[in-house]
């Protein structure tokens, strides 16, 4: 498969993806390296193609989300960000992202797109394993998260429940 059309094949697999895919994934698919389709999607990337690449695996945005959304900045230590991230999750918001502001660098941001517990449960396990640390060290735990809730009820239950645990910023 020539290299051109190995990378619309790849676009026609995310395009038509209902979940992340992993690049394990898509290059047994492809029978190509992990790191083929690394180069893959930056080539994707830099003509315009906005791929995410979040914990579960690469994908599109969803085109027409009627979800509200909603910037949170949130406040706690290492052993809060499950709790933190349960909340949003459990009262019915998906979790976009997460930003820090870096002393040198500037805003710093990941792609996260957890909205189940299962999501939440694998991140969680990634970080345990990997010994990385959460961007939230950068900043004492400071950060900002940008959320979506199928509407304002939702909303207003993720800021009160992560206000009363102490965790929301205001």
């Amino acid at each position: 498969m020539e290299t051109q059309e190995r990378r619309e094949k790849l676009l026609t697999m995310l395009k038509a993806a209902s979940k992340p895919l992993t690049g394990t994934a898509l290059a047994r698919e492809l029978g190509v390296s992990r790191q083929i389709i690394v180069g893959d999607i930056a080539i994707l990337r830099a003509a315009g193609v906005a791929v995410y690449a979040t914990p579960q695996g690469y994908m599109l945005p969803a085109e027409f989300s009627t979800a509200l959304q909603a910037t949170i900045a949130c406040h706690h230590n290492r052993d809060d960000l499950e709790k933190e991230l349960a909340v949003i999750i459990d009262n019915g918001g998906k979790i976009r992202d997460v930003i820090v502001e870096h002393p040198l660098y500037g805003e710093i941001s990941a792609n996260l797109m957890l909205s189940s517990r299962r999501e939440l449960t694998d991140f969680l396990t990634r970080l345990d394993e990997s010994g990385a640390s959460p961007l939230s060290v950068v900043t004492g735990g400071v950060h900002i998260h940008t959320i979506e809730a199928p509407n304002e009820k939702v909303l207003a239950s993720i800021q009160a429940e992560l206000k009363a645990l102490g965790i929301l910023l205001k």
